[in-house]
């Protein structure tokens, strides 16, 4: 009860804040107006809203089909040893803070970093690929960072399927592939649907692997409502970001849900 209050008193806050003007040069916010809302709609901004969609779209569904076979393995094996080596692949990311594994992608992904080095030695390219300030490199290391939370809700889907569907299906003469495709994909389906609408959502509030991968040429919500919080101190304008945020979160989520129901409909049957 007492985060609950805690929540909603500091969502409060920021919700009378983006009701409130801007006055340059001050900190204190003016008279109540409604024009930060109306300002959203203006080019710039509502290019940031929309490549955050995508950016977030995008990186549920890679950590999708990456964490997929993760969370199969992990499920399926039966080496003891194996199976805990996976596990650590896993959960590892969970202990390392996102700036320390934003900093390890750049090393990764920069100029002179590992892979355009080896490209180059190997003399596959002739220049380093600019993997960094893109939106593909944004993507990659938010990738890494929901990772975990997939593999573990998807393990967790995996886990509640009964062995017996699928010996059923072999017996009655189903390859590998079909078996997976009608038996197993179909009702793991609410651990995949849990894992992409919590990676959108995750992802959605991300700011360190942006703002660092990103750097500056790669907007999300969390950087703009940065900028021009901390940086212009327009904090009003900051909060209706965060206002607008949230809610467009809680819109796209919705449409996931609803686009799902058929996916449940499947398992159903």
């Amino acid at each position: 009860m007492l985060c609950t209050v805690g929540l909603v008193a500091a969502m409060a806050a920021v919700l009378q804040f983006s009701l409130r003007a801007y006055v340059p040069g001050s900190l204190e916010p003016g008279g109540f107006t409604l024009a930060n809302f109306s300002d959203l709609l203006k080019p710039l901004y509502a290019k940031v809203f929309l490549d955050t969609v995508w950016i977030c779209f995008l990186t549920a569904i890679c950590t999708l089909f990456v964490g997929y076979p993760l969370a199969f393995a992990l499920v399926r094996t039966q080496n003891a040893i194996l199976k805990s080596i996976l596990l650590v692949i896993v959960v590892t990311p969970l202990f390392l803070g996102e700036v320390v594994r934003t900093y390890s992608w750049i090393i990764v992904l920069g100029n002179n970093g590992f892979i355009n080095s080896v490209l180059m030695n190997l003399g596959i390219v002739r220049q380093p690929i600019q993997f960094m300030f893109t939106t593909f490199g944004v993507v990659v290391a938010l990738v890494h960072v929901t990772m975990p939370v997939m593999v573990v809700m998807l393990a967790a889907g995996l886990s509640h399927i009964d062995r017996d569907y699928q010996k059923a299906a072999e017996s009655l003469g189903a390859g590998p592939v079909r078996t997976f495709l009608t038996i197993t994909l179909p009702l793991s389906m609410p651990g995949v649907v849990a894992g992409v609408t919590t990676a959108f959502a995750w992802t959605f509030s991300a700011f360190a692997t942006p703002q660092l991968i990103g750097g500056g040429k790669v907007n999300m919500i969390s950087n703009l409502v940065y900028q021009l919080g901390f940086a212009s101190f327009n904090f009003p304008f900051a909060a209706s970001l965060c206002v607008a945020g949230l809610a467009l979160t809680i819109v796209v989520l919705t449409v996931l849900r609803l686009a799902a129901r058929p996916l449940d409909d499947l398992k159903a049957h």
